[in-house]
């Protein structure tokens, strides 16, 4: 198992824990909104980090942007292997061609 497999599974695992004893619990308890103000403060740090900070943070950063990321995922229910297949269906596709298609 990945990384990020492993990852999914743990929050999975503990996404209806004790609030109290997890913190992937505590934020699904609080819901969908401040799990999505989390990951956005998340990424503002990691835009920070990139601009500004040293590498470490960097990647201290980006590492809480995955986490936060997956939590969400999970509480919506969309599967790590539901967003690695649409990354599959866009390889090879110019990303300004992507995004155009998304316009249309």
């Amino acid at each position: 198992m990945d990384t990020l497999s492993r990852l999914e599974a743990t929050i999975a695992s503990r996404r209806n824990a004790d609030p109290a004893s997890s913190y992937v619990a505590q934020l699904n308890h609080r819901g969908l909104a401040v799990m999505a103000r989390k990951l956005g403060e998340e990424a503002v740090e990691t835009i920070t980090a990139a601009l500004a900070g040293e590498r470490e943070e960097l990647v201290g950063e980006a590492a809480d942007v995955l986490f936060h990321l997956m939590v969400l995922l999970g509480a919506k229910d969309v599967t790590l292997a539901e967003v690695l297949a649409e990354l599959d269906r866009r390889e090879g596709t110019s990303g300004l061609a992507e995004k155009a298609s998304r316009s249309e």
